[in-house]
């Protein structure tokens, strides 16, 4: 099973890099903001539709939003 927490740590991670708040990606992906916290937070996972948005949206291939290294 994936750990959902490393995910959270990448989509954080990313989205600090571009200066993005939680609300500004939420809003490019066409989610809640909470939707992004819980995601951070290794709450839930996202969809796979949204994991494709989320890689387009922060400029990054899937392997760096799923990377546990």
């Amino acid at each position: 099973m994936y750990d959902s927490s490393k995910l959270g740590e990448n989509i954080k991670r990313l989205r600090r890099e571009r200066s993005l708040t939680q609300a500004e990606l939420a809003e490019r992906v066409h989610i809640t903001a909470q939707n992004i916290s819980k995601w951070e937070r290794g709450l839930c996972l996202p969809d796979v539709d949204k994991l494709c948005i989320l890689a387009r949206v922060l400029n990054v291939g899937m392997d760096a939003l799923l990377s546990v290294s």
